[in-house]
Protein backbone atom coordinates (compact mmCIF):
# COMPACT_ATOMS: atom_id res chain seq x y z
CA UNK A 1 0.00 0.00 0.00
CA UNK A 2 1.57 3.73 -0.38
CA UNK A 3 0.99 6.48 1.19
CA UNK A 4 -1.26 8.00 -1.23
CA UNK A 5 -3.87 5.19 -0.15
CA UNK A 6 -2.71 5.62 3.63
CA UNK A 7 -3.85 9.21 3.71
CA UNK A 8 -6.81 8.68 1.95
CA UNK A 9 -9.72 10.55 3.75
CA UNK A 10 -13.19 9.12 2.21
CA UNK A 11 -15.30 12.14 1.31
CA UNK A 12 -18.01 13.08 3.60
CA UNK A 13 -21.60 11.92 1.91
CA UNK A 14 -24.91 14.45 1.74
CA UNK A 15 -26.18 12.43 4.72
CA UNK A 16 -23.32 12.92 6.77
CA UNK A 17 -23.26 16.07 6.13
CA UNK A 18 -26.80 17.23 7.39
CA UNK A 19 -26.30 15.74 10.85
CA UNK A 20 -24.85 18.45 13.43
CA UNK A 21 -21.50 17.17 15.03
CA UNK A 22 -21.52 17.28 18.64
CA UNK A 23 -18.78 19.00 20.57
CA UNK A 24 -18.27 19.23 24.61
CA UNK A 25 -19.00 22.67 24.55
CA UNK A 26 -22.14 22.71 23.33
CA UNK A 27 -23.72 22.14 26.92
CA UNK A 28 -21.46 24.10 29.59
CA UNK A 29 -23.93 23.79 32.56
CA UNK A 30 -23.09 20.54 33.94
CA UNK A 31 -27.08 18.89 34.63
CA UNK A 32 -27.49 16.67 37.16
CA UNK A 33 -29.44 13.60 35.78
CA UNK A 34 -31.46 12.31 38.48
CA UNK A 35 -35.49 11.99 39.32
CA UNK A 36 -37.38 15.10 40.07
CA UNK A 37 -38.42 13.48 43.12
CA UNK A 38 -35.20 13.67 44.71
CA UNK A 39 -34.08 17.48 44.84
CA UNK A 40 -35.31 19.65 47.75
CA UNK A 41 -37.90 21.86 46.15
CA UNK A 42 -38.87 23.52 49.75
CA UNK A 43 -37.62 23.87 53.45
CA UNK A 44 -40.66 20.90 54.44
CA UNK A 45 -38.60 18.81 52.73
CA UNK A 46 -36.07 19.23 55.04
CA UNK A 47 -38.17 17.42 57.94
CA UNK A 48 -36.95 20.22 60.17
CA UNK A 49 -39.46 21.44 62.81
CA UNK A 50 -39.83 25.59 62.27
CA UNK A 51 -40.23 26.42 66.16
CA UNK A 52 -36.43 25.47 66.19
CA UNK A 53 -36.07 29.07 64.13
CA UNK A 54 -38.17 30.78 66.41
CA UNK A 55 -36.67 33.35 68.92
CA UNK A 56 -37.38 31.96 72.29
CA UNK A 57 -38.59 33.75 74.68
CA UNK A 58 -36.24 33.16 77.23
CA UNK A 59 -33.84 35.79 75.15
CA UNK A 60 -36.13 38.57 76.03
CA UNK A 61 -37.55 39.07 72.38
CA UNK A 62 -40.51 40.95 71.23
CA UNK A 63 -43.90 39.00 73.44
CA UNK A 64 -41.23 38.23 75.97
CA UNK A 65 -41.63 39.96 79.06
CA UNK A 66 -38.05 39.03 80.67
CA UNK A 67 -35.43 40.79 80.44
CA UNK A 68 -32.39 39.91 77.78
CA UNK A 69 -29.23 37.79 79.03
CA UNK A 70 -27.23 40.73 78.62
CA UNK A 71 -28.92 44.22 79.43
CA UNK A 72 -27.88 46.97 77.42
CA UNK A 73 -26.72 50.47 78.43
CA UNK A 74 -27.94 53.35 76.27
CA UNK A 75 -28.81 57.05 76.48
CA UNK A 76 -32.25 58.24 76.41
CA UNK A 77 -32.50 62.14 76.10
CA UNK A 78 -36.37 61.42 77.17
CA UNK A 79 -35.43 62.00 80.68
CA UNK A 80 -37.01 60.48 83.45
CA UNK A 81 -40.32 59.02 80.65
CA UNK A 82 -37.85 57.33 79.51
CA UNK A 83 -36.01 55.91 82.31
CA UNK A 84 -39.21 54.78 83.48
CA UNK A 85 -39.90 52.76 80.57
CA UNK A 86 -36.60 51.32 80.11
CA UNK A 87 -36.82 49.69 84.10
CA UNK A 88 -40.72 48.56 82.81
CA UNK A 89 -39.08 47.09 79.98
CA UNK A 90 -36.11 45.60 81.67
CA UNK A 91 -33.34 47.16 80.26
CA UNK A 92 -31.00 49.78 82.18
CA UNK A 93 -29.96 53.22 80.75
CA UNK A 94 -26.76 53.55 83.30
CA UNK A 95 -24.70 51.89 85.51
CA UNK A 96 -26.39 50.69 88.89
CA UNK A 97 -25.79 53.33 91.68
CA UNK A 98 -23.16 52.77 94.51
CA UNK A 99 -24.43 51.40 97.62
CA UNK A 100 -22.91 53.75 100.27
CA UNK A 101 -24.28 51.41 103.15
CA UNK A 102 -23.87 53.15 106.37
CA UNK A 103 -22.29 55.95 105.12
CA UNK A 104 -25.03 58.48 105.61
CA UNK A 105 -26.04 57.43 109.08
CA UNK A 106 -21.94 58.32 110.15
CA UNK A 107 -22.12 61.72 108.66
CA UNK A 108 -25.23 62.62 110.29
CA UNK A 109 -23.24 61.50 113.75
CA UNK A 110 -20.42 63.88 112.94
CA UNK A 111 -22.83 66.41 111.74
CA UNK A 112 -24.92 66.29 115.36
CA UNK A 113 -22.19 66.10 117.61
CA UNK A 114 -19.97 69.04 115.74
CA UNK A 115 -23.08 71.10 115.24
CA UNK A 116 -24.23 70.11 118.92
CA UNK A 117 -20.68 71.26 120.74
CA UNK A 118 -20.94 74.79 118.49
CA UNK A 119 -24.84 75.56 119.40
CA UNK A 120 -23.92 74.85 123.32
CA UNK A 121 -20.47 76.92 123.08
CA UNK A 122 -22.16 79.56 121.39
CA UNK A 123 -24.83 80.21 124.12
CA UNK A 124 -22.15 79.40 127.06
CA UNK A 125 -21.15 82.94 125.21
CA UNK A 126 -24.41 84.43 124.71
CA UNK A 127 -26.63 83.63 127.31
CA UNK A 128 -24.33 82.90 130.08
CA UNK A 129 -25.11 79.57 130.56
CA UNK A 130 -23.50 76.45 131.86
CA UNK A 131 -21.02 78.05 132.90
CA UNK A 132 -20.22 80.21 130.36
CA UNK A 133 -18.29 83.53 130.31
CA UNK A 134 -21.50 85.61 128.65
CA UNK A 135 -21.35 88.27 126.26
CA UNK A 136 -19.11 90.50 128.80
CA UNK A 137 -16.67 87.84 129.48
CA UNK A 138 -16.55 87.11 125.81
CA UNK A 139 -15.90 90.30 125.13
CA UNK A 140 -12.60 90.91 127.58
CA UNK A 141 -11.44 87.85 126.68
CA UNK A 142 -11.06 89.22 122.54
CA UNK A 143 -9.91 92.54 124.38
CA UNK A 144 -7.02 90.23 125.88
CA UNK A 145 -6.27 88.67 123.30
CA UNK A 146 -5.20 91.62 121.39
CA UNK A 147 -8.30 92.00 118.83
CA UNK A 148 -9.26 95.48 117.59
CA UNK A 149 -12.92 95.44 117.87
CA UNK A 150 -13.57 93.32 120.64
CA UNK A 151 -17.44 94.33 121.35
CA UNK A 152 -18.42 93.55 117.23
CA UNK A 153 -16.49 90.43 117.31
CA UNK A 154 -18.01 89.04 120.33
CA UNK A 155 -21.51 89.05 118.93
CA UNK A 156 -20.51 87.81 115.20
CA UNK A 157 -18.54 85.01 117.25
CA UNK A 158 -21.11 83.56 120.13
CA UNK A 159 -24.33 84.12 116.73
CA UNK A 160 -21.87 82.54 114.47
CA UNK A 161 -20.97 79.57 116.57
CA UNK A 162 -24.98 79.16 117.18
CA UNK A 163 -25.88 79.67 113.44
CA UNK A 164 -22.72 77.22 111.89
CA UNK A 165 -24.07 74.79 114.83
CA UNK A 166 -27.55 74.73 113.85
CA UNK A 167 -26.96 74.68 110.18
CA UNK A 168 -24.24 71.36 110.56
CA UNK A 169 -27.15 69.93 112.81
CA UNK A 170 -30.10 70.11 109.82
CA UNK A 171 -27.22 69.79 107.12
CA UNK A 172 -28.44 73.24 105.49
CA UNK A 173 -25.93 74.88 103.30
CA UNK A 174 -23.21 72.61 105.20
CA UNK A 175 -19.72 73.50 103.45
CA UNK A 176 -20.59 76.85 104.22
CA UNK A 177 -21.36 76.14 108.05
CA UNK A 178 -18.42 73.93 108.13
CA UNK A 179 -16.29 76.41 106.72
CA UNK A 180 -17.84 79.06 109.48
CA UNK A 181 -16.56 75.67 111.96
CA UNK A 182 -13.13 75.68 110.53
CA UNK A 183 -12.65 79.66 110.61
CA UNK A 184 -13.64 79.94 114.16
CA UNK A 185 -11.43 76.99 115.50
CA UNK A 186 -8.71 78.59 113.57
CA UNK A 187 -8.60 81.49 115.62
CA UNK A 188 -9.32 79.76 118.87
CA UNK A 189 -6.36 77.53 117.90
CA UNK A 190 -4.26 80.09 117.60
CA UNK A 191 -5.35 82.02 120.50
CA UNK A 192 -4.48 79.08 122.67
CA UNK A 193 -1.15 78.61 121.29
CA UNK A 194 -0.47 82.23 121.72
CA UNK A 195 -1.61 82.11 125.61
CA UNK A 196 0.90 79.37 126.98
CA UNK A 197 4.88 79.29 125.82
CA UNK A 198 5.80 76.01 123.36
CA UNK A 199 3.41 73.77 121.55
CA UNK A 200 0.65 72.68 124.21
CA UNK A 201 -1.59 69.96 122.45
CA UNK A 202 -2.68 67.99 125.37
CA UNK A 203 -6.13 69.57 127.54
CA UNK A 204 -6.80 71.22 129.08
CA UNK A 205 -3.95 74.03 128.33
CA UNK A 206 -3.33 72.49 125.14
CA UNK A 207 -5.02 72.89 121.54
CA UNK A 208 -6.50 69.37 121.57
CA UNK A 209 -9.77 70.24 121.42
CA UNK A 210 -9.57 72.93 119.03
CA UNK A 211 -7.45 70.53 116.90
CA UNK A 212 -10.13 67.94 116.95
CA UNK A 213 -13.34 70.57 115.58
CA UNK A 214 -11.18 71.64 113.25
CA UNK A 215 -10.36 68.63 111.83
CA UNK A 216 -13.57 67.71 112.16
CA UNK A 217 -15.56 70.83 110.32
CA UNK A 218 -12.48 70.20 107.52
CA UNK A 219 -13.72 66.88 107.27
CA UNK A 220 -17.76 67.38 106.60
CA UNK A 221 -16.76 70.25 104.15
CA UNK A 222 -14.87 67.34 102.21
CA UNK A 223 -17.13 65.03 102.33
CA UNK A 224 -19.96 66.73 102.75
CA UNK A 225 -23.24 66.24 104.87
CA UNK A 226 -24.84 62.80 103.36
CA UNK A 227 -27.86 62.03 102.14
CA UNK A 228 -29.54 62.32 105.99
CA UNK A 229 -29.82 66.24 105.26
CA UNK A 230 -31.58 69.03 104.15
CA UNK A 231 -29.19 69.33 101.33
CA UNK A 232 -29.76 65.69 100.65
CA UNK A 233 -30.49 66.09 97.27
CA UNK A 234 -28.11 68.22 96.15
CA UNK A 235 -24.83 67.05 94.49
CA UNK A 236 -22.27 68.53 97.03
CA UNK A 237 -24.07 65.81 99.56
CA UNK A 238 -22.85 62.89 97.78
CA UNK A 239 -19.98 63.83 95.06
CA UNK A 240 -18.44 66.72 96.83
CA UNK A 241 -15.65 68.21 94.49
CA UNK A 242 -14.46 71.65 93.11
CA UNK A 243 -17.02 73.42 95.20
CA UNK A 244 -15.99 71.42 98.37
CA UNK A 245 -12.49 72.99 97.60
CA UNK A 246 -13.60 76.19 97.23
CA UNK A 247 -14.92 76.08 101.25
CA UNK A 248 -11.93 74.71 102.62
CA UNK A 249 -9.86 76.88 101.16
CA UNK A 250 -12.21 79.98 102.32
CA UNK A 251 -12.45 78.69 105.85
CA UNK A 252 -8.87 78.89 106.54
CA UNK A 253 -8.35 82.19 104.57
CA UNK A 254 -11.23 83.81 106.68
CA UNK A 255 -9.54 82.48 109.83
CA UNK A 256 -5.78 83.55 109.01
CA UNK A 257 -7.36 86.46 107.78
CA UNK A 258 -8.76 87.38 110.81
CA UNK A 259 -6.14 86.59 113.16
CA UNK A 260 -3.53 88.74 111.47
CA UNK A 261 -5.72 91.37 110.51
CA UNK A 262 -7.81 91.86 113.20
CA UNK A 263 -5.74 92.36 116.36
Amino acid sequence: MTDKAKDHIPEPTPQDAAEPVSSPYDEPTLELRRPRSSMLESDDDLDLDNSAFDRPAQYGYEDSGVAPTEQLYRYEPGGATAAAGDAEAGVSTGPAEARRGTLDLGLLVLRLVVGGTMVVHGLQKLTGLWGGPGMDGFEAMLADAGYQRPALLAVLGAVGEVAAGALLILGLLTPLAAAAVLAIMINAWLFRQSAEPGLQYFAPDGVEYETLLAATAAVIVLTGPGRIAIDGTRGWATRPFIGSFVALLLGVAAGVCLWLFGR
